[in-house]
């Protein structure tokens, strides 16, 4: 991890932890760098436990979204953490294995190929065609969509800040992308990209 740990925390910093770990059990990974700014950590919680546990999306859709946006930021401490909830979740592990390998998944719901699409599109491309537009509000109507993007782009900062802040993977997890070693993009034959 770019930064050390905190050693002493201030009595803000104390109360969102302690909030924070009686959620989830303890404060670790992300939390230990939002602590940093006690108000956002505290902001990104809620987002995130919202996103992750009470969004208008069925859990097999929610886990699919946050391993799409680990993907594509090649944000391996998410991936980690929850491609087995997704594969529970009943998102097929061939698709999830062919997501890792940034090849096109064939998932086996039409739903999970719509979600793809759309996220693909949003962050790739930075817009969503209309046809895909049209699709996804039929599937999920408008409260659905609006919270598919909010979760994409909650689960999007969560990569972005892993990266930036390279936290370290859990002890004995795998680097699970093959283009990807420590924080560093690589070719296939395994060396760094430039």
């Amino acid at each position: 991890m770019r930064l050390p740990a905190l050693t002493e925390l201030t009595p803000r910093q104390q109360e969102i932890s302690d909030a924070i770990a009686a959620k989830r059990g303890a404060t670790r990974g992300p939390f230990l760098i939002w602590l940093r700014s006690p108000e956002l950590a505290e902001r990104v919680d809620a987002l995130g436990a919202y996103c992750r546990f009470d969004s208008h999306l069925n859990e097999r859709l929610r886990e699919l979204s946050l391993l799409i946006a680990a993907r594509h930021f090649d944000a391996q401490y998410s991936w980690n953490a929850h491609h087995k909830k997704a594969i529970e979740a009943g998102v097929s592990a061939e698709s999830i294995e062919e997501l890792a390998g940034n090849e096109v998944p064939r998932f086996t719901h039409a739903d999970e190929q719509l979600l793809y699409t759309l996220a693909t599109q949003i962050l790739r491309d930075h817009f969503v065609d209309q046809a895909t537009f049209d699709a996804a509000l039929a599937e999920w109507g408008e409260a659905g969509l609006v919270d598919i993007i909010g979760c994409l782009g909650n689960f999007s900062m969560l990569a972005m800040l892993l990266n930036t802040f390279q936290v370290d993977l859990k002890p004995g997890d795998p680097e699970p992308f093959p283009d990807v070693r420590g924080f560093a993009k690589v070719s296939l034959s395994g060396h760094a990209e430039g």
